[in-house]
């Protein structure tokens, strides 16, 4: 009973802070169309020449008032941030709803993402103010009407801390628990981020606690960095129970709920996780749940979780090499969807079969080709070693590749490549319209992740007490940039056929792919049937948009099967009926085959908003 009225009190505190922020966003937040403002000239430039980020903030200005701006090719930076600005503005005005702090048509995992996305996408607003010219004096009006739209998109991250459906993560898969992890520990490099660059902050003798002297200016975002990292610090704890060396001499199981399947998405997050938590965690002392026993003093609910803690980096090491050693890359370099054992049969008289990683599902998602680079990018950063680059630099040429970039323009280019077509990347459930929730999500967090990886290494590392962080060379630093500079034109390719994918309401679809195939209005030939073109024909199982089958290599013995049959079935009816499902394939006049299944979703504009960060950090900011 002393658990329960806890748990009523921690919910009813929540509502509060919840309903208090709501009151802050209503009363602070402003229309997006306040960040587009032009800028004041400074001695850098000539009387009456732009630079070329203040001409893309003067032309982002004049699209306001349509519905969305045209933009040609993408092939101007003011183009890029133009429409970067206004993919985030149809993302959360369209699908963010401020009362509930959610996505309402999102799901657990990819509410996650969605809050990720977001995040992410105001760190590269933020970073960019450095082409802005500043008043000698103070903040300058522009600046004030751009802070006040990162304030307006933060607190809207802030009220999604209460809006995430917490309690139920906790009971899902591994990793549903480490997007959570992931998502809140990017919140917390934006504040850090943010208020560094912007806002003065003094730190005290803890240089993981900010101080400020009473003038002082700190930003009011710094107070949410406790929770957030509670919040990441209690998934990484509930995931990393997924861990196991019993089977296949260790790596991640998927879902504890299921027979033991080691995929490499939950693997490549626990690296990502873990990497993070060591170099951006600061550190936690809530105790809270109390209902936590902790065997030094059971009175005191959850330990303390320190900054930097070896362990974190000790567990991304081992968790790679288990990773690159297990055999889950097929001929292309492309990472397979992971293993099942042979044999096993578990429950309280069951067998463990081989015990190894033996029966490998052969299916291909754009996501696991993604996560692990965020992941590498982190380990060579705490060790130094480049050998992490290099694997992730070869896994991004093997991924072009395998979009059909090297046949783009020939009689081949509509031929299925492995992860696309024409150069293009595609999900295998694109072309047939038949994509989950799941499918949406995943092209954007490849390229959230890719924008991570090609971010310019640090020349200066960083100290405090025994935690170091490694710098790059000359050398280094100009290999990686260039390795990155190269992936441009891919970038900028798929950056324009995920924006032609647009409708009049400026959301994207998931088929970025078929916007250069210059189908004609009311054409519904049987795409099969044209010249070259062809399905994917990848084995394995899609259970991530077709449901995970009942069968005895992914159930337990002791489940029953009827009703996980029936449930099942369920399930992929919502997943297939539910939120944004279009029956008909066209919208007023004109065919469009992104209209198919569930449409444009939260999900699928995420996509849209990765792609465009990515050309914006990795391309067109790169200097």
């Amino acid at each position: 009973m002393a658990i329960k009225n806890q748990s009523h009190k921690l919910l009813l505190a929540s509502c509060c802070s919840f309903f208090c922020l709501v009151v802050v966003l209503l009363l602070y937040g402003q229309p997006p169309s306040q960040f587009i403002r032009s800028v004041d000239h400074d001695s850098r430039h000539p009387p009456g020449a732009r630079s070329w980020y203040e001409q893309s903030v003067i032309e982002a200005e004049s699209s306001q008032g349509a519905a969305f701006a045209v933009v040609d090719d993408l092939s101007e930076p003011s183009d890029t941030f133009n429409a970067l600005l206004q993919a985030l503005d149809v993302m959360q005005s369209h699908f963010y709803t401020i009362w509930q702090g959610q996505w309402p048509n999102a799901i657990d995992w990819t509410a996650a993402v969605m809050g990720t996305q977001v995040s992410a996408t105001l760190a590269a607003m933020s970073e960019t103010w450095q082409y802005c010219t500043k008043s000698h004096h103070g903040l300058s009006m522009q600046d004030h009407e751009r802070e006040n739209t990162i304030n307006r998109y933060f607190t809207q991250i802030a009220s999604f801390y209460f809006g995430e459906n917490a309690f139920s993560l906790r009971t899902q898969a591994y990793d549903d628990m480490l997007w959570v992890v992931l998502g809140w520990l990017e919140s917390i490099k934006f504040i850090n981020l943010h208020s560094n660059l912007h806002h003065a902050v003094i730190y005290n003798v803890n240089p993981n606690v900010r101080a400020s002297e009473p003038n002082s200016s700190v930003w009011y975002a710094d107070q949410f960095i406790p929770q957030f990292a509670h919040r990441a610090r209690l998934f990484y704890d509930l995931a990393s129970n997924g861990w196991d060396t019993s089977l296949c001499g260790g790596g991640m199981t998927w879902n504890p709920h299921l027979a033991p399947y080691k995929n490499a998405i939950t693997n490549q997050l626990y690296i990502a996780a873990s990497i993070s938590m060591y170099l951006y965690f600061p550190g936690d002392r809530n105790a809270s749940p109390f209902s936590f026993k902790n065997p030094v003093r059971p009175e005191t609910g959850l330990p303390p979780a320190k900054a930097h803690d070896p362990q974190y980096l000790e567990n991304a090491v081992e968790a790679y090499q288990w990773l690159k050693t297990s055999g889950m890359t097929n001929w292309k370099g492309l990472y397979v969807d992971g293993f099942h054992i042979t044999g096993w049969r578990g429950g309280k008289n069951g067998s463990t079969g081989t015990g190894k990683c033996d029966l490998r599902d052969e299916k291909v998602y754009t996501y696991n080709q993604g996560v692990v680079l965020s992941g590498l990018r982190g380990l060579w950063e705490a060790t130094g070693s480049a050998t992490y680059l290099q694997d992730g630099h070869r896994l991004v040429r093997n991924v072009i590749a395998a979009t059909g970039w090297n046949t783009r323009g020939t009689r081949w280019r509509w031929q299925w490549s492995g992860l696309g077509r024409n150069g293009v990347m595609e999900e295998a459930c694109d072309s047939t319209g038949t994509c989950s929730q799941d499918g949406h999500t995943f092209k954007g967090i490849f390229f959230h992740h890719l924008t991570l990886f090609c971010g310019s290494l640090p020349q200066t590392g960083r100290s405090e007490g025994d935690f170091i962080t490694f710098a790059a060379d000359d050398d280094l630093f100009t290999r990686h940039h260039v390795n990155c500079k190269r992936y441009g034109p891919w970038l900028r390719h798929n950056a324009r056929a995920a924006y032609m994918t647009r409708d009049e309401e400026g959301e994207f679809g998931t088929w970025w792919g078929i916007q250069g195939r210059n189908r004609q209005p009311h054409d519904t030939t049987d795409m099969t049937q044209e010249d070259g073109f062809d399905l994917p024909t990848d084995e394995g199982t899609d259970y991530r948009n077709e449901g995970v089958p009942v069968d005895e290599i992914w159930r337990r013995p002791e489940d029953q099967i009827w009703q996980l049959q029936k449930s099942n079935d369920d399930k992929m009816t919502t997943a297939t009926n539910g939120q944004g499902d279009h029956k008909g394939m066209s919208r007023g006049s004109r065919w469009d085959p992104n209209d198919r299944g569930r449409g444009r979703t939260v999900e699928t504009q995420s996509g849209g908003l990765a792609i465009l960060r990515a050309l914006w950090r990795v391309v067109d900011t790169r200097r």
